[in-house]
Parts: C-alpha cells; structure tokens; sequence
C-alpha cells in the first residue's frame, strides 16, 4: 500500500516543529523512510513540500536539511500573522456556517470553563482549535492554507507564556464570535486584530543551541520511540 505523501509530510513537519529533528540537521530518505516506515517515494515528495513551506532547505554536498530562520523572519511571521487572523475573522462573518458557530461556541464555553479551573495544558489546545475553525469559516481555501502554515511556523519559532489571566482571552474569543455570529465582518476584524496584538506579547523566541534560551520543554525530546505512519498505532 503506498502511503500519501501528504502523511509522510505532515508526520517529519511535526517532528521539526516539537524539535525531534534540531534546526539545520540534516534529512535523508534512507533514514527518515525507515522512521516512518514508509518507501522513500513519499518522504522525498515530503520534502519537497516542506521545502516550499519555509521548514526545509537544500544545501550543496548535504542535501535536505532543517531549516534555520532568523530573527527577522520570525518577527516577519507574527506581523503576517497579525495581518491575516483579522481577514479570516471579517470573512467568517459573512461565511461562517451554522455549523462553524456551533463548533466555536462550545470551544469558547470549554475554554472559560478551563480558565476557570486553572487547567493550562487544555487551554493551549483549545486556543488552537479555536483559531483553526474560525480560519475555516472564512471558506477561504488559500487564506486557511497560509494561516494553517503560520500556525505551524510560529510554533516552530517562539514558546507562548501562558496569559496571567486567561478568562481575559478567552472573553475576547467569545466577543469575536458575537460578532461572527451576527454577520459584522468589521468588528470581527477589529476585535480579531486587537487580541492577535494582545497575544502577541506572550511569544518568545525559541533559541535552540543556547542554554536557558529556551524555558519550554521541547515535547519531541521525550518521544523518542520512532513511530511509523502506516500502523494503527502511528499519530497519522
């Protein structure tokens, strides 16, 4: 059975970004084919992707290898980032579906409920969910492919500091969805561009290689099993 590319790829770009595979290491089929268990049709199609995302380069005498991005493309990243969160919530206005509002209310209600509680861990996940459906209902298939992409990088490059007080954000992502909800694509936008720059503030750069940089347990170094992504026991 061949396994889709798009597998391969989403399993190696996981591993850059929980730091498995260290900024400017290198990439080779052979190895990373038997990592995943796949043939190395679909990791050299992989890499081919991931190259064109911004995670991998090509370099004379050493082939692929883990990109290594300055600190001004990561500032690039959260300013982009800055400039299409905004979009994607004006254009959810006038495109959500009742289904998108379903999803994002309960999501807003889980995640005040967790604030509450004081329960950390579940909040990152539930930030993240948040902002991935409402990219969805912009129904903007080139808008939700870069922000997915930007999601990523910036995961890649900056650790996030948990709010000092997280029902403030999560008041914020309700407020955005009222908005959502009631098709006002303008105060979407402004309300989306006021957290994004709130937020802003908790991002700190990742800086691998320098002792004490970097305070956030990098998650990839504990799962130091090599997993394939045609087993039932793989993540993809």
């Amino acid at each position: 059975m061949r396994i889709p590319a798009h597998s391969v790829c989403t399993a190696i770009r996981d591993d850059i970004v929980s730091g498995v595979f260290e900024r400017g290491s290198r990439l080779t089929e052979e190895v990373l084919a038997r990592r995943y268990g796949v043939s190395r049709v679909p990791v050299r199609e992989a890499l081919r992707t991931l190259e064109s995302e911004g995670f991998v380069v090509t370099r004379r005498h050493a082939g692929a290898c883990v990109a290594e991005p300055d600190e001004q493309e990561a500032a690039d990243l959260l300013e982009v980032r800055m400039l299409l969160e905004p979009l994607g919530a004006a254009r959810a206005a006038r495109r959500r579906t009742d289904a998108h509002l379903k999803v994002l209310r309960g999501l807003v209600r889980l995640g005040q409920e967790r604030a509450r509680r004081g329960e950390g861990e579940d909040l990152r996940s539930l930030g993240g969910w948040f902002h991935e459906t409402l990219a969805q209902a912009s129904g903007s298939p080139g808008l939700i492919a870069l922000l997915t992409q930007l999601r990523h990088k910036v995961a890649w490059m900056y650790a996030v500091d948990q709010p000092a007080r997280p029902a403030d954000s999560w008041a914020e992502h309700g407020a955005i969805v009222d908005a959502v909800a009631r098709g006002d694509a303008e105060r979407a936008r402004v309300l989306a561009a006021q957290h994004a720059e709130r937020a802003t503030a908790a991002y700190r750069m990742r800086r691998p290689g320098r002792p004490g940089a970097d305070t956030v347990p990098r998650a990839g170094r504990v799962r130091a099993s090599q997993h394939a992504v045609n087993t039932p026991s793989g993540r993809h």
